[in-house]
């Protein structure tokens, strides 16, 4: 090995080491099907990373890997500086997890389901105490900390969700679709709250997501992840100015036309046009005034009728569909693989 290359190998062991979270070529197998394909990114300290993506893109996969739950395949992933495979332990000790699914149990109250939690990871009873009173005051829910947690609504069982992770203090938490089944005031709710908590507990966070908007209003940067491929990385900003066209013009006209799209693609500053449903389009172009005004002008001269416009900036949506080809839909289902049959045809 030559000097500069011994060099470039130690830099990458620093960095990695400097990171909160390092994953580098990860690779998750099930039989044939490979879930997760090579994927590489760092979490600095005190940021909010996002992993977007529909359900099946191997978001789980990563965080389930990265959080001791499943064994990688390939590559390998540092948490804390502690890798997942070899230092399982001391990962799990200074990590906080929030699931999907809401776990919390029903029948308990608030505080008993954080004691039961912080005694599982040997908290001090002192300190016990202390954190309960501390996760409940930064969760909004101190005054229900005797009810009963099946009497809490659903935004607030999710706040109880995150309080449990973070009663024994970890420095890294990792949270997976934190607001799926929310409705959009609890959701913002909870942004707002861990926006909050980032910056009073000085945590780092890794969320996994298909909400455009969660991704870009809480993420500090974010990780596009489909078919188990990381396909962009980078601040929101930037993935926005990564798309060609700063501005999307959506227009409709009164009656389909074949024409329509190549007429549009003509036009000062267009960059793309997709078709969205019969007469619908939308224009990405770097002039929306400009595009717009032409737009005007063409169905005037064609005598055709606009029954709607908008202009827009460049959102997560259009870097999604720049970036995979199509649109992040919720009611994409997750992937479905068949784990290989037992040795002697044991189910």
């Amino acid at each position: 090995m030559t000097s500069a290359s011994a060099s470039a190998l130690s830099g990458k062991a620093r960095a990695a080491a400097s990171a909160a979270i390092a994953v580098e070529n990860i690779v998750k197998r099930y039989g044939d099907f490979e879930a997760v394909k090579g994927v590489s990114f760092a979490v600095e300290e005190g940021e909010i990373f996002g992993l977007l993506g529909p359900n099946g893109a191997g978001k789980s996969t990563l965080i389930r890997m990265m959080t001791t739950l499943i064994p990688v395949t390939g590559g390998r992933a540092l948490v804390g500086g502690y890798d997942v495979m070899k230092d399982s332990d001391a990962v799990r000790r200074m990590i906080g997890v929030i699931p999907q699914a809401l776990t919390s149990d029903q029948d308990l109250t608030v505080e008993e389901n954080l004691s039961i939690y912080a005694k599982l990871y040997s908290v001090p009873r002192a300190e016990r105490e202390r954190n309960i009173t501390e996760v409940l005051e930064a969760v909004d829910l101190l005054k229900w900390r005797d009810a009963q947690t099946k009497t809490l609504s659903g935004g607030m069982r999710r706040r109880l969700e995150i309080a449990r992770g973070l009663v024994h203090d970890p420095r890294i938490f990792f949270l997976d679709e934190p607001t799926t089944g929310l409705d959009p005031v609890s959701r913002i709710a909870v942004w707002e709250m861990l926006n909050n908590l980032k910056k009073t507990r000085n945590l780092t966070m890794l969320v996994t997501t298909h909400y455009m908007e969660e991704a870009d209003r809480l993420c500090d940067r974010i990780a596009i992840v489909d078919h188990g491929t990381l396909v962009a990385l980078g601040t929101p900003v930037e993935l926005k100015q990564s798309v060609p066209g700063s501005n999307v013009v959506e227009v409709q006209f009164n009656r389909e036309d074949s024409e329509w799209q190549g007429r549009l693609q003509k036009l000062t500053g267009v960059t793309e046009v997709q078709s969205q449903s019969a007469g619908v389009y939308r224009v990405l172009t770097s002039n929306g005034s400009q595009t717009t005004t032409q737009l005007v002008e063409l169905a005037a001269s064609l005598n055709e009728q606009l029954t709607a416009l908008s202009v827009q900036n460049t959102s997560l949506d259009d870097v999604f569909v720049h970036y995979t080809g199509r649109q992040l839909r919720d009611e994409q289902v997750k992937a479905v693989f068949t784990m290989p049959p037992r040795p002697g045809g044991q189910p």
